[in-house]
């Protein structure tokens, strides 16, 4: 157990955040395709991002990560090989289009949880492309990869209601597919859609033509894929619990290099800590939010950044007034329930919160010390810090799950309260 800092009076700080895993993984599997090398500059050295560099140089590519730059030399895409996902997401379901690719089986296993998270909109799409998967009808890890060297792509109907990288996963390795990609979703709304901008945004930077002028509908043409020399922004969602830091002690917390344009979910930020009473403004510092006097609550859809939902989960109960988040139940599927074990935990603690299909509803009440299991989320010892900042005796089960996307968060946090 972790004993989380608690603050004793207003934090005045500015933090430099990691790269954003998001954006890394997407640079190094575009990176691996591409024609010829490419550098991501500024990427982040996590658990996701070692794990997708693994997984690369496993099917081909040689990908340097000895300095703060890295380089991918893309290579001849071939099996036998294993892919480990660990609790990567990006990993699980980005890597198979371009494993599909390679000449040879690739297998995929992860972590135990990770075999509870779905996948399978990505393996159906990938045999109605063609390709031949063996998953033993699961839809979930392990499962088998058996490439040809190629792949016929084509049109796919697919429900990504449950995750947009079901759509990303298709639209990364479409361009190099005999007859690219034309991936259409048919379903309730793609979740987290700021994720898929992102996605066409990088793969148009390496001339890959993307049509994405249809609702629900995404086509990538085949032809070349340019190397690139990326830089890699700040991760925005990892600047959640600073920012909270502010929100909750009523100091002034700055993140630097907050990018005025930026397809990252985590630039929500701005807008709901702003609904919440904070002082937000971004100049050439970066972004800088001071807390208000009384937090208040908000009744917020946070269907395209459900990523967040933790970080404003703690707050919420941290906060004046009442506050509802709505548009999340995909969050059920992520690294575990985010849903249930918000409530749980924060329960635990003395909120008084309403767990919903689809959110969560959450009053003012006492909050008290305790302990607070992160269920192997990141984001749920995201929201575990928050509370810990403004609760005494608060202790955070695991907080070396922070290191999926965040190294050392330990003590880049606990220094802030130095």
């Amino acid at each position: 157990m972790w004993p989380a800092p608690r603050a004793t009076g207003p934090v005045e700080a500015v933090v430099s955040l990691p790269g954003s895993k998001s954006i890394t993984n997407r640079a190094l599997l575009l990176a691996a395709i591409a024609d010829g090398p490419s550098v991501v500059r500024r990427a982040l050295r996590s658990r996701d991002t070692t794990l997708m560099a693994a997984a690369l140089t496993g099917l081909g590519a040689t990908v340097d990560t000895t300095g703060e730059d890295w380089t991918v030399t893309p290579g001849d895409l071939r099996g036998p090989a294993h892919v480990d996902c660990g609790l990567a997401g990006t990993v699980m379901r980005f890597v198979p289009p371009v494993a599909a690719l390679a000449d040879g089986t690739v297998t995929f296993d992860g972590d135990p949880h990770m075999r509870t998270r779905p996948v399978g909109g990505v393996l159906d799409s990938l045999r109605t492309l063609g390709a031949d998967i063996d998953d033993g009808g699961r839809g979930a890890l392990p499962f088998a990869v058996h490439g040809t060297g190629a792949v016929s792509g084509g049109t796919v109907l697919l429900d990504a209601s449950s995750s947009s990288q079901f759509v990303s996963a298709l639209l990364l390795a479409g361009a190099r597919y005999e007859r690219g990609v034309d991936v259409r979703h048919d379903g309730e709304p793609v979740p987290s859609l700021p994720h898929i901008e992102m996605t066409v945004a990088m793969v148009r930077e390496h001339g890959v033509e993307v049509d994405d002028s249809e609702p629900d509908r995404w086509r990538v043409a085949p032809g070349p894929v340019a190397p690139v020399d990326r830089t890699v922004e700040p991760d925005l969602s990892n600047a959640a619990p600073f920012l909270a830091l502010a929100a909750v002690t009523g100091g002034t917390v700055t993140v630097r290099d907050w990018p005025r344009r930026t397809t990252q979910a985590g630039d929500a930020l701005r807008e709901i800590l702003a609904l919440m009473g904070c002082e937000v403004e971004l100049g050439g510092a970066g972004l800088r939010v001071t807390g208000p006097t009384a937090l208040l609550g908000i009744d917020h859809d946070l269907h395209d950044v459900g990523e967040l939902a933790p970080a404003v989960a703690a707050l919420c109960a941290l906060a004046t007034t009442p506050s509802h988040l709505r548009g999340i139940a995909h969050i059920r599927h992520h690294e575990t329930d985010r849903i249930t074990a918000l409530a749980t935990e924060l329960t635990a603690l003395g909120a008084d919160v309403s767990e919903h299909a689809d959110g969560l509803s959450l009053r003012p009440a006492p909050l008290h010390g305790g302990t607070f299991h992160t269920y192997a989320d990141h984001r749920m010892a995201h929201a575990a810090v928050i509370v810990g900042a403004a609760v005494p005796g608060v202790l955070v089960e695991d907080v070396a799950t922070t290191g999926k996307t965040f190294p050392d968060f330990a003590g880049f946090w606990s220094d802030l309260f130095r």
